[in-house]
């Protein structure tokens, strides 16, 4: 037994995903006792249960067995938390309880049914990105919570044992919020794919120009982290040099979706950051349709 896990609640896990995985892992670490984790049918769902359980010391189960643990948190994808708390919701003794949910877009209203049972609820939601063979550390990770005053107080423990940041939302911004965590991780990701379709028409191979990039990138996102965005901004843009723009427009005629993302992204740049000849660039970029600029 870690230390201090005496004095901590157990915690049962609903899904053995990536998130649920990282989480279990850091909560282990974070002296909780992972009691169980939680599988929603036999197959595949139930072989990543009983991987996690024997990695954190758990019982590895199904949903229709009566949950023990004083934190029930669920780890599964949105369109599966309400059939979930349903399903969970069955013969569940949750007076004294505390049940969690880690979606960004729902409120801690999905767990109506385990609140009905008698548990405090609350949404739990880490700004982190979690993928198959990357286990992020949760030390100064931001988690947004909204939900029932005592799961928000649990939560809040939980999150600081975690070493992470508590920050409250309401229900009503979670979609902004987290529209908001879309475009740090997954939209970015998909930036960066687009680099590397724009980087073939230099003749430069997609895993070559990944390689490439690393360096300009990492000291991107460190001088904006630094400096901020406005500071941390260079390029054609910020000089003005309308004649670059309209280079790079004609020679992604060809590419049609990158070219769409560059004029999107830099209309943005023009908008939100410092730039010469403004009027100049937002007159170029109007002139783009789909096909070209126009005469």
């Amino acid at each position: 037994m870690l230390p201090g896990m005496a004095q901590k609640p157990g915690i049962a896990i609903v899904g053995a995903g990536n998130l649920g995985t990282a989480l279990a892992v850091a909560l282990r670490e974070a002296g909780y006792r992972i009691e169980s984790v939680i599988a929603r049918m036999q197959g595949n769902s139930l072989v990543r249960a009983r991987r996690l359980a024997k990695l954190t010391g758990a019982r590895a189960v199904l949903t229709s067995e009566a949950v023990k643990a004083g934190i029930l948190w669920l780890c599964v994808p949105d369109g599966e938390i309400a059939h979930a708390a349903v399903s969970l919701a069955k013969g569940f003794q949750g007076t004294g309880k505390i049940a969690l949910h880690s979606s960004g877009a729902l409120g801690s209203e999905i767990l109506q049914p385990l609140r009905r049972r008698g548990a405090a609820v609350a949404s739990v939601h880490p700004l982190m990105t979690f993928v198959r063979g990357s286990r992020p550390s949760l030390v100064g990770v931001s988690f947004a919570i909204e939900g029932d005053r005592v799961a928000v107080r649990a939560a809040r423990r939980v999150v600081r044992d975690l070493g992470g940041k508590s920050y409250p939302v309401s229900r009503k911004a979670k979609t902004a919020y987290h529209g908001w965590g879309t475009y740090a991780s997954p939209l970015l990701t998909a930036l960066l794919a687009t680099t590397e379709e724009i980087a073939t028409l230099a003749g430069v191979s997609k895993k070559a120009a990944r390689e490439r990039m690393l360096p300009i990138l990492l000291e991107t996102v460190k001088n904006y982290g630094k400096l901020g965005a406005a500071a941390g901004f260079s390029g054609p843009i910020v000089r003005g040099d309308v004649e670059t723009v309209r280079r790079h427009l004609e020679v992604l005629r060809t590419a049609a979706v990158p070219r769409q993302v560059y004029v999107a992204l830099a209309r943005a740049a023009v908008e939100y950051l410092p730039a010469k000849n403004k009027n100049k660039l937002r007159l170029l970029l109007d002139s783009v349709d789909g096909r070209g600029l126009e005469p």
